[in-house]
């Protein structure tokens, strides 16, 4: 008899809360009064605070560059953001031959580069678009380790004198170039231009200008492998440690504008013949030879290579961590929310019961969206992991299993919340964590068992952060071939956004937040 009537009041706990985010108190009338089957839902405290991300793994394909200070009088402060980049290599890439006027093989009119140069291609961009920036250039002389961290020290990978890259030249080149994110001297005939398709055949840029002697110099190695003579074009591996190791590129003007890389080009202008279908060149009327020039991409940045963001944010980012009448979401590499979650009072209190959902709510703050001309939104999607899993999630490039990690949609227009659903198997899961580790401890130190001395050594130790989860800006991907998309991505948001939480320490002028869980019991 119980049996049935708890599997129709569980059917009926899930069609509640699929149809609406408030829970209370469910009554449970319907059943016969000798049951004694009831629903309660009860809350207990939760404290939150800011935890300052210092680094965050970022594996991603994009760069980026530049610099931007919060305007607001409460604001984050400045952070800049640069990055270092390998160039891939083909394998067994060859230049162009040259033309053979014997054999008539090749196309190539003379055995030289007409110009070479570096070009940065980036689709969008937040903040000022007319704001003027210069960005700065270098060769890096030492290979790039492959972790991925926002912390890294570019100056370990560049400007080091004794170890300059293989081939000669007048230096490891360090070039600068003025810009703005919207170049207003590209012509509206070169920035709608479309293919038969309609797809827009402009691409915004950076372009730096490399030496001639660069290029040559690149094309002469290229020929030395071609003779057999060296096998730095064998592969990527042997051309970043022989050839060239890559490039930082970072913004040391302007303030307002971050670019968002999408791919560095090294291009080469070469000079070729017409020939014909015998591949004999072709000559003018006057006799002389009919020539073109073409630029082609000859190396590039690519998901096959090492990449890596530096993020690096002012002081004022740590005095927002500091405050304690709430907490902080900040994005990239800024501030997370930290929360304390309830669980050995849950236990103590429900242990008889069953749980069957548990909801867990941040409210972020009014944003002033439209005060300033370029300022940051709210994160649209956070994650809610634990505190000890909250670097190797991202490393080991896991998916939210709603067990211990969540993600949550940013309700702007209704609620201004995240809210977690239902964390119920988080928490079952954590209480029999430390349920489990008890025990084992217990039948370790037989009568020589000290419960109290326990609690302290292992909240100490290994549970120090037991009750500790975090809330983190995220980007999510979706495979959307699929009819019902799923997530096959989640990565940490590395673009500018915030978003300030109710919360923080209650005695130091912070609101209290509170977790709802909703349980099932058999009254006696």
């Amino acid at each position: 008899m119980k049996v049935k009537y708890l599997g129709i009041l569980l059917f009926a706990i899930l069609a509640f809360y699929g149809c609406d985010d408030n829970t209370g108190t469910l009554g449970m009338s319907m059943l016969p009064d000798s049951d004694g089957i009831s629903a309660t839902t009860t809350t207990f405290d939760v404290t939150t605070k800011s935890l300052l991300a210092e680094k965050v793994y970022a594996k991603t394909s994009t760069g980026y560059v530049g610099k931007f200070t919060d305007p607001a009088p409460e604001g984050f402060g400045s952070y800049e953001a640069s990055f270092l980049t390998e160039l891939n290599c083909t394998d067994d890439f060859k230049f162009p031959a040259v033309y053979d006027p014997e054999k008539h093989v090749g196309t190539m009119a003379g055995d030289t580069v007409v110009s070479a140069q570096l070009t940065i291609y980036y689709s969008s961009w937040f903040g000022d678009s007319l704001n003027p920036c210069r960005m700065s250039v270098y060769e890096l002389d030492k290979r790039l380790e492959n972790k991925h961290y926002t912390d890294i020290n570019p100056k370990e990978y560049y400007g080091n004198e004794t170890d300059k890259p293989h081939f000669e030249k007048t230096g490891y080149f360090e070039l600068h170039k003025a810009y703005t994110a919207y170049d207003t001297s590209v012509p509206d005939s070169v920035r709608n231009a479309t293919d038969s398709n309609g797809n827009s055949l402009f691409y915004p840029n950076v372009t730096l200008p490399l030496s001639k002697q660069f290029g040559n110099e690149l094309l002469q190695l290229n020929r030395a492998y071609q003779r057999g003579e060296n096998d730095f074009f064998k592969n990527s591996e042997k051309f970043i440690d022989n050839v060239l190791k890559g490039v930082y590129i970072k913004t040391d003007y302007g303030d307002g504008t971050i670019l968002y890389v999408d791919r560095v080009d090294l291009q080469m202008q070469f000079r070729f013949h017409y020939v014909d279908s015998l591949g004999v060149k072709l000559t003018k009327k006057d006799g002389k030879d009919s020539l073109y020039y073409s630029t082609a991409t000859v190396f590039a940045s690519t998901k096959e290579v090492i990449q890596a963001n530096k993020f690096e944010s002012s002081e004022e980012l740590i005095k927002k961590a500091n405050e304690t009448g709430w907490s902080y979401l900040k994005s990239p590499a800024g501030i997370f929310t930290e929360a304390t979650l309830p669980y050995d009072k849950i236990h103590e209190e429900l242990s008889n019961d069953t749980l069957n959902a548990v909801k867990l709510t941040f409210t972020n703050y009014n944003q002033e969206s439209n005060k300033y001309k370029f300022s940051m939104s709210a994160p649209e999607t956070v994650l809610l992991l634990r505190k000890k899993d909250m670097d190797s999630f991202f490393v080991n490039n896991e998916l939210a299993n709603n067990v211990t990690s969540f993600v949550a949609t940013h309700n702007s227009i209704e609620t201004n919340q995240y809210t977690f659903m239902n964390i119920a198997r988080l928490v079952s899961a954590c209480i029999n964590e430390k349920k489990a580790a008890k025990q084992k401890a217990k039948e370790a130190a037989g009568t020589s068992w000290n419960e109290t001395a326990w609690e302290t050594e292992w909240s100490e130790g290994e549970g120090k952060d037991w009750d500790k989860v975090v809330i983190i800006p995220v980007v999510v991907t979706y495979d959307t071939n699929s009819t019902t998309p799923s997530i096959i991505g989640i990565q940490h948001d590395l673009k500018p956004t915030y978003a300030k939480l109710k919360g923080g320490d209650p005695e130091q002028g912070g609101t209290k937040l509170q977790i709802e869980v909703t349980y099932t019991s058999f009254n006696k």
